[in-house]
């Protein structure tokens, strides 16, 4: 299957790229935007999920980068946890072949409304770290490893589930959650784009054209991040992890284009 890239496809593709990508940064659910964006532009759900990857790939790398560059994520620490977040988007890119999603599509809208409750309600939620419930090397073993499957398995609101766990988990701030999320997420993100390229459904055409506008999307929202913190990430979470959990609800009734 070929696609025509007009300027207009193009300039269009590369706005929701840098839009995702700033949202991207500072909460997840970028992919309400590109998915639909891609399916709209005459690619089929599996190589517009495939080209999602790759684009958001580019995303995740830059918000990741500038992190690091911030202070706000020592990668020393985090070898164990990005090696276990891999592992687990690769397997749950395998298993989604052999195993019935439907009780995800059932559960999961549930699942990311309560996450946005926690978010908005929670004492714990603050810019200062808290007491750590797990080891670096238990978190890596469990909630990496699990959100990882998770992502390569089904894949919406793997930012949020990652924030969550470091928050709840690992005691840390919220903006340090938030970097320290966005290195996992460009872990599975990885892992999932090379089984989607073996199996040759990505465009990489389309793919590229908004890899570049999700990092200069990214590049944004990571600033915001550093610099306002809580202010802009608890309630940008909230939106969307509303949104989120209302185009799922949504596609179970095919009123909307499945994630």
């Amino acid at each position: 299957m070929t696609i025509e890239l007009t300027i207009e496809l193009i300039a269009l593709l590369f706005f929701v790229a840098v839009v995702a990508g700033f949202i991207d940064a500072i909460a997840g659910g970028g992919g309400l935007l590109t998915i639909p964006a891609l399916m709209w532009a005459g690619l089929p759900p599996t190589a517009a999920l495939a080209t999602n990857k790759l684009q958001a790939c580019g995303g995740s790398f830059f918000a990741s980068l500038y992190f690091v560059r911030k202070g706000l994520v020592n990668l020393a620490d985090m070898k164990l946890s990005i090696a276990c977040a891999f592992v687990g988007a690769a397997l749950g890119t395998i298993a989604v072949q052999m195993i019935d999603t439907a009780f995800l599509e059932v559960m999961l809208p549930f699942l990311i409304l309560g996450i946005g409750a926690y978010f908005l309600f929670s004492k714990k939620i603050s810019e200062e770290d808290k007491h750590q419930v797990f080891t670096p090397a238990v978190f890596a073993f469990t909630a990496a490893l699990g959100v990882g499957f998770y992502d390569g398995f089904f894949g919406p609101g793997t930012g949020s589930f990652f924030a969550l766990a470091f928050v709840s988990l690992a005691g840390y701030g919220l903006a340090k959650a938030t970097a320290h999320a966005k290195v996992l997420n460009f872990s599975t993100n990885i892992a999932s784009l090379t089984f989607f390229a073996i199996g040759g459904k990505v465009f990489w055409m389309l793919g590229a054209i908004m890899l570049v506008g999700q990092a200069i999307g990214a590049t944004l929202g990571s600033r915001l991040v550093v610099t306002k913190g809580t202010k802009i990430i608890k309630p940008l979470v909230v939106t969307m992890s509303i949104a989120m959990s209302v185009k799922l609800l949504s596609a179970q009734y095919d009123l909307f284009f499945w994630m």
